[in-house]
């Protein structure tokens, strides 16, 4: 197992760096070259680890490095360094002269990666995203509202006809429907009686007459 680059110590400083520390990197270095980070902090007499002097130094003390915003130019190279690469953004840096790594992957994540997808490309295989299509339920409903059957004006005539010939028609010129139908029953009470009268009239006669013979 592999060591530590430095010491815990209690001694050792964390934090930002100060102008000192940037002072006694930078002599050391133009005087010995980088040389190895691991005794690298204790040879300057810096109280710090070689992993943070060795970033200190490649991210913001060369005296190559780049500053300022990224050109359309690098920005070009760097989408298609990415569609080749991936996400390798030590050997991306390496073909940007007077850019870091760390630099180049964090303008990657803040701005190339949003300008590709708003144009429409994802920005892992550098392909055109599908389309989504989302159905319009507002179209639908309208058009549904709106449309109708084809037997639709036949079903609207048929519903006109029944309306009007189930609405009555007026007083003038009605004529009421007339029973023609025949129906024997009984007679009534009154003719019963008259009836009932003439057979006593017819009877009393018949007695009359035989008492005279």
């Amino acid at each position: 197992m592999r060591k530590p680059c430095c010491e815990k110590k209690g001694t050792m400083n964390k934090g930002a760096w100060t102008k000192q520390e940037d002072q006694k990197l930078i002599d050391y270095i133009h005087k010995h070259g980088e040389g190895c980070w691991r005794s690298l902090p204790q040879a300057a007499g810096l109280l710090r680890c070689g992993k943070s002097c060795r970033l200190r130094w490649v991210n913001y003390l060369r005296p190559d490095l780049k500053r300022g915003n990224f050109g359309e130019d690098e920005e070009d190279l760097i989408i298609k360094l990415h569609a080749l690469l991936g996400n390798r953004w030590s050997l991306i840096a390496g073909r940007l002269p007077g850019r870091t790594d760390n630099e180049v992957k964090n303008y990657w994540n803040t701005h190339l990666r949003r300008k590709l997808m708003q144009m429409g490309i994802d920005p892992n295989n550098h392909r055109p995203r599908p389309a989504v299509s989302v159905p319009n339920k507002s179209v639908g409903s309208d058009h549904s509202s709106t449309c109708k059957p084809e037997n639709s004006q036949e079903e609207e005539d048929i519903g006109s006809v029944l309306q009007c010939s189930s609405k009555p028609e007026s007083n003038t010129g009605f004529l009421p429907d007339l029973n023609l139908e025949l129906t024997i029953g009984p007679p009534l009470i009154e003719e019963r009686l008259q009836l009932s009268h003439i057979d006593s009239t017819q009877l009393s006669f018949s007695n009359f007459s035989t008492v005279i013979s």
